[in-house]
């Protein structure tokens, strides 16, 4: 069958069909609300094979061809909805309104007695998803144009907090409009990385406080939240590499021109095929490592040498005027085969570099571990928290645990 004889039916079929088949689709609820929500009408002009496609699909970008809204790719929908376990009658509030078919998704499994709304900042998005909306039946979703960071305290308390673009925090806001046993599902970001997480709120209890605990993640990348709620940094080492940093890090200006100066090289005897994911060493790196950040290395910068990374979103550790980051070299010629290692600069170089090698060797002791990540409102003093690696944000405080 060609491409232009693709009918929309038989396109929606193939892709629910692929992702209850991979595992991303584990629950009948949502299966069928898949199955129910035409995609390709949340994306008009859209080939209907890219609308059916289990991938991305950006709607708007900027002057500079930057995305700045898309359609999330349906495995990361479906899995995020699986975190969520929206239920009939819950009120869901949506930061991130996209194109609206999310929301579509939503309102199916809420069901009449629910209530869905939905938040963007950009105004263009909320006119284009309301007219969605709208279009496929779904008009009793609330669409808003706002700050998301602020959600929408009109409409609250709200059951499910689900955040469709990437957060780096969770705002003093949404700590408020989550009802006591509410669930947030969201994107959270942190040194530099990314990972949808489902908090479970805990109410206070004696020497306590309340919190959101997480009870799964899942690697994901989304587009990042704009407003003021961001907190992540630049620091440049040099003009063709590029550091990003939390605001709670003293990472700075002593890094200038560390990496033209002399290099050492630690291998961990770790050895992965090509095509295995090192995101889990980046994920221990961040919960022991307080100067754990993420290396962005131009091509001229991996031409000359200058900065060699394992790959191109690359973890790195940054202490005062010494850097070292995670690097990779075949074992043979020819062989899709890699050692895992580290590469240093700067006085300290050595030592970070061991640093580096010594999580890389407890990752490979079980590449699936994942730590429980514990958030607790800003203020919250350290004595009502569980003990752990703290990362202090704007409106909350972080801790991890293995």
């Amino acid at each position: 069958m060609s491409t232009g004889t693709i009918q929309p039916d038989a396109a929606l079929r193939g892709l629910v069909d692929h992702l209850v088949g991979d595992g991303a689709i584990r629950t009948p609820a949502i299966e069928a609300a898949f199955r129910a929500v035409p995609r390709h009408r949340f994306l008009p002009g859209t080939p209907i094979a890219d609308a059916y496609a289990d991938r991305i699909v950006v709607t708007r970008r900027g002057g500079d061809g930057a995305p700045l809204s898309s359609a999330s790719q349906p495995t990361i929908v479906a899995c995020m909805l699986e975190q969520a376990r929206p239920r009939p009658g819950w009120r869901v509030l949506e930061i991130g309104a996209g194109t609206g078919y999310n929301a579509a998704l939503l309102r199916e499994l809420v069901g009449g007695t629910g209530q869905v709304t939905t938040i963007d900042i950009d105004e263009d998005v909320v006119a284009a998803a309301r007219r969605n909306l709208a279009s496929t039946g779904y008009d009793d979703v609330l669409v808003l144009a706002g700050d998301g960071a602020l959600g929408a305290p009109e409409h609250a308390p709200f059951d499910l907090i689900i955040v469709t673009a990437g957060a780096w925090d969770i705002p003093a806001a949404w700590w408020t409009q989550l009802a006591p046993t509410g669930r947030v599902v969201v994107p959270l970001r942190w040194r530099g990385l990314t990972r949808s997480l489902a908090l479970e709120h805990q109410p206070a209890r004696p020497g306590r406080a309340a919190s959101l605990t997480s009870s799964s993640m899942h690697l994901c990348g989304f587009i990042a939240m704009t407003g003021g709620s961001d907190g992540e940094r630049t620091i440049a080492p040099a003009d063709d590499v590029v550091l990003f940093a939390d605001r709670d890090q003293s990472i700075g200006g002593q890094l200038r021109g560390v990496l033209d100066t002399t290099r050492v090289e630690a291998w961990s005897g770790v050895v992965i095929p090509g095509d295995q994911s090192m995101e889990g060493i980046w994920l221990r790196m961040s919960t022991v490592e307080a100067g754990t950040c993420r290396i962005k290395a131009a091509p001229s910068a991996v031409r000359s040498g200058r900065a060699t990374p394992a790959t191109p979103v690359n973890p790195a550790l940054a202490v005062d005027d010494s850097i070292a980051y995670l690097a990779s070299r075949r074992v043979a010629e020819g062989v899709s085969r890699w050692e895992v290692g580290a590469i240093g600069h700067g006085p300290r170089r050595a030592d970070l570099a061991d640093r580096i090698i010594d999580q890389i060797r407890r990752w490979a002791e079980d590449p699936d571990a994942q730590p429980t990540i514990t958030l607790y409102p800003a203020g919250t003093p350290d004595e009502q928290m569980i003990d752990g690696l703290i990362i202090d944000k704007r409106d909350s405080r972080m801790v991890f645990t293995w």
